[in-house]
């Protein structure tokens, strides 16, 4: 699915009451989302341990 299609189906899933505000929020969500799936995908990911390890240090 194309970008374009993400987009549309994405704005045509918001309810009517919509803020412009809430669709941008939606679309970036969805950007990031993709960029993650690009990421892991191209192996680009630490391990659950590294994960742990920089969440203890950032919690000081």
């Amino acid at each position: 699915m194309t970008a374009k299609e993400i987009i549309i189906q994405a704005v045509e899933a918001l309810p009517d009451e919509t803020t412009f505000e809430e669709a941008m929020e939606r679309l970036l969500f969805l950007a990031k989302v993709e960029r993650g799936i690009e990421q892991a995908d191209a192996g680009e990911t630490i391990s659950h341990t590294e994960v742990k390890e920089r969440l203890s240090k950032w919690l000081k």
